[in-house]
This record gives structure tokens, sequence and C-alpha cells, in this order.
């Protein structure tokens, strides 16, 4: 890659019922995938509850880490990964992004994809996601390849698991602003 650009991943547990659902299910530390284009996490992207304190109600979403649903769940474990991308690669998941915001009113939740999941076969319904299916998908449409099975069975796991990210740092996410990086890692700007 000649030059690159970072993105960086997001995978929290923030003890909704949902997500504590998706844990006990998959016993993973990390339950809800977010895809954001800085280090500050200020603009996030994902598939979730729309309003904070509503979990009936979900879809395309733009998070940030000092407010919405992170407000409430002050006791958020989490951990950050970055991942190099070419330049092209960078543009064509921003558009993508757009894309999604210009629309974000017809999209909704995927619950029954999670289903999908559990017994090996990815459900993908139009406009509907769940967060790991998201952003696997945002991947895929962008020329990033980096997951070997369809973005309908992708989870929070193979983002953590997978040797195209790199941790960046891990904690609890109030704290995020004050925790410094892991020793290893390495940013390619």
């Amino acid at each position: 890659m000649d030059k690159c650009k970072n993105l960086y991943i997001l995978l929290t547990h923030s003890g909704t019922t949902l997500s504590h659902m998706v844990k006990l299910y998959t016993r993973e530390p990390y339950s809800h995938v977010s895809l954001s284009f800085d280090e500050s996490l200020r603009k996030m992207y994902s598939f979730g509850r729309k309003k904070p304190r509503n979990p009936l109600i979900g879809g395309f979403v733009r998070e940030d880490i000092e407010s919405g649903i992170y407000t409430i769940f002050t006791e958020t474990e989490y951990a950050l990964y970055t991942m190099p991308v070419s330049e092209e690669q960078y543009e064509n998941l921003r558009k993508t992004i757009t894309e999604f915001e210009q629309m974000s009113d017809v999209f909704k939740y995927n619950l029954i994809g999670l289903i999908g999941i559990m017994v090996g076969y990815p459900i993908n319904r139009a406009n509907s996601y769940f967060c790991s299916q998201f952003v696997a998908y945002t991947f895929e449409q962008s020329g990033i390849s980096v997951f070997d099975k369809p973005f309908g069975l992708v989870t929070p796991k193979d983002f953590r698991t997978n040797d195209s990210f790199s941790l960046l740092k891990s904690g609890k996410l109030s704290y995020f602003r004050t925790e410094p990086p892991m020793g290893n890692s390495i940013l390619i700007q």
C-alpha cells in the first residue's frame, strides 16, 4: 500500500439487555461494533438504538462516546482497534457511509439476522443490518477484504481476532480520554 489512512473499530459491551444476551451466547467480551474515521471517536457509525432509552427502535446511528447510550451505560467496556487502508478504500468507505447517512430513515435493525448467526446462515434483509453486519458490509462495498465469510455472519469476535486490526487501547469507555495507548501499537498516518 502506497499511502495509507487509518480506520478505527470500537468494540463495546454496554450492559443493555440485548448486549448481555449476545455476550451470553457468544461468550465474547464485546457485543457491539462501531466504525470511525478518527481516533477521537467523536463520530462513529453503526446499527443500534436510535433513542438511547428505547431499545425497541433501532437502525443506522451516528454515535459519540460522550453522548447517547454511552452516557446512560457508564460502565461500558471497550477495545479500540485500527486498520490501515489505501486512500481509495478510505474514500470509498466515506462515500458508503455518506449514502447511509442520507438515507438513514429507511434503515432498520436486523434482529432476525442475529438468529442467522446462531444457525450459521446469513439472513440479509433489505435496508436492515445489525452492527457487525453493517461494518462488514460497508467494508465489502468499499473494496476492503478482511473476512472469509459472508458479511451477514460477521460478529464482533471477527474484528477482535482478525490480524488486519491492531489493538490501540481498551478499558472502561468512561476513561477513554485518559487511558494511554497500548505499548505495541503502530499508527500509519
